[in-house]
């Protein structure tokens, strides 16, 4: 890219207590560009944007912005001085309206010297011109909460770009949003760097980053691997610089052979349904069997998952386990029963962040056995240690905040958290969602070896090369009911057409 450079980030680092976060990174944004920031969970992305919005203080290093010295003290003078932040997790306000939280904390006024009351219908005005310029129009007066995800992270931008912005920085702004509400952002996207903005693409997907970035910044362990011209760069060579070594992906399941997985199912649902959430389905799994279950957002999938684990009550239907028809009417029971469920949202219904890992592995244990068996320090500090050496968690030690670590190693201590409880059926809802290449693949190395050992899993995934590479049998879920199964090894076309109805 032939831009002038906008932003210049020399030998920036950061150290926290016992962790060197970020060690001598230089980026350089341009003008009409995106560029892709690409790690593992852990490489220092995160902490690199902390640093860059005024979050965090770097211990060395400069920082430019169209040539001028920066030094942000917090996110509102980053904003003021032309650099916006949208982030994974909309942080805007779903009980106000779109126009209230486009203009939160700023409100133009009326009146004298301008400090008697909020300009309602400029505010208005200008919320809706700001959208017009994203393609969007909406009530700009209605709660940003009745919208979806894909709105409001539209709202977001808009938000972001309401001063002079001269940088945009989106981190991980895709995770919650289907194929076509990607296709709308990026469309967004191509249109502000037509008109000069600087985007810097925070992803973990390596089809968006090929799809829409000019260049690429590697970080690793806290370090500059490199920077690239997006079409000098293939993708294995991608994964390769991230992770420091050669990367070969598993190879697919192999087809399910007949007697395979004999014996009756672990479990079975019959006829399960709920008003309103999913229609009627049949599905069964069996010992040391993944099964995959496909479908777009909202096909059902995840409802499947919580009427399973007793998160929700169905109102018709049956369960059986190993055989025997049973009602789940809690997870405590499903966890007695030998269930285990990782929940799509890690981070609202999964981890407790103010806990160390150890207290977070214990907890559903603690669970099954009752609050009048508790387990002790001692073997509460085996199986933590048990399962960080296991699964590859990358913490100093077991006593470490999990809020405090990446993405990845967040899911891995979760799934340890479930097998702590030593269960027959392990339910696995977007188990790779927002985690780097090299972590997707520890956990779906882990997923086949866990089954091989017997356990049954039910892999749910929108990412339908992972279901096909992962599963021994794969149940496709369209409009909220269960259109068909396809064997092992089926294709990712396959698994589309069934996806539409075809």
């Amino acid at each position: 890219m032939d831009g002038a450079p906008v932003l210049e980030l020399r030998g920036l680092s950061k150290r926290f207590a016992g962790v060197q976060a970020l060690r001598g990174v230089s980026l350089t944004l341009r003008a009409g560009e995106v560029h892709a920031l690409m790690g593992q969970n852990g490489a220092g992305k995160s902490t690199l944007i902390k640093v860059l919005t005024g979050v965090h203080t770097a211990d060395a290093g400069e920082m430019h912005l169209g040539g001028q010295a920066i030094r942000p003290a917090s996110p509102r003078e980053a904003q003021a001085i032309g650099l916006s932040t949208v982030y994974q997790e909309v942080n805007l306000c779903p009980n106000l309206s779109v126009a209230e939280n486009i203009f939160a904390g700023q409100f133009p006024r009326h009146g004298l010297a301008g400090a008697w009351r909020i300009d309602w219908k400029r505010v208005h005005r200008e919320a809706e011109a700001l959208l017009r310029r994203l393609n969007l129009q909406i009530d700009v007066g209605r709660l940003l909460g009745s919208y979806p995800v894909a709105v409001q992270q539209m709202v977001a931008i808009a938000r972001a770009l309401r001063g002079e912005s001269k940088v945009l920085i989106l981190d991980e702004p895709t995770s919650s949003l289907d194929a076509d509400e990607v296709a709308r952002l990026f469309a967004l996207l191509r249109q502000l760097r037509s008109e000069g903005l600087a985007i810097l693409f925070v992803t973990h997907f390596l089809d968006e980053v090929y799809d829409i970035s000019d260049r690429i910044t590697v970080l690793r362990n806290g370090e500059g691997v490199g920077e690239y011209l997006t079409g000098e760069l293939d993708a294995p060579a991608l994964i390769s610089a991230m992770i420091g070594r050669e990367f070969k992906v598993s190879a697919p399941a192999a087809l399910a052979v007949a007697g395979q997985h004999e014996g009756a199912p672990v479990l079975r649902a019959r006829g399960l349904a709920r008003r309103g959430a999913i229609q009627p389905v049949d599905i069964e799994l069996n010992r040391g069997e993944v099964l995959g279950l496909a479908g777009l957002l909202g096909s059902g999938r995840t409802e499947l998952a919580r009427l399973l684990f007793g998160l929700d009550r169905a109102d018709q239907g049956e369960t059986l386990i190993r055989g025997e028809r049973c009602t789940l009417a809690t997870p405590t029971q499903a966890v007695r029963r030998g269930l285990a469920m990782c929940p799509e949202d890690r981070k609202v219904e999964g981890i407790v962040g103010e806990l160390s890992i150890r207290e977070n592995v214990v907890l559903a244990l603690q669970a099954r056995l009752g609050i009048w068996r508790c387990l002790s320090r001692a073997r509460q500090q085996a199986l933590a240690d048990r399962f960080i050496a296991q699964l590859g968690i990358k913490a100093t030690d077991a006593e470490v905040p999990i809020g405090q670590l990446s993405g990845g190693n967040q899911q891995k201590a979760l799934l340890a958290r479930w097998l702590a409880t030593e269960p027959e059926v392990l339910i696995l809802d977007e188990p790779t969602r927002g985690i780097d290449v090299a972590a997707k693949q520890d956990i779906m190395d882990q997923i086949r070896h866990l089954a091989r050992e017997g356990l049954s899993v039910l892999f749910i995934s929108s990412e339908l090369d992972e279901i096909a590479r992962l599963s021994d049998r794969i149940a496709v879920m369209r409009e909220r009911r269960k259109a068909g199964e396809l064997p092992g090894g089926s294709s990712e076309a396959a698994i589309l057409d069934m996806i539409a109805g075809a």
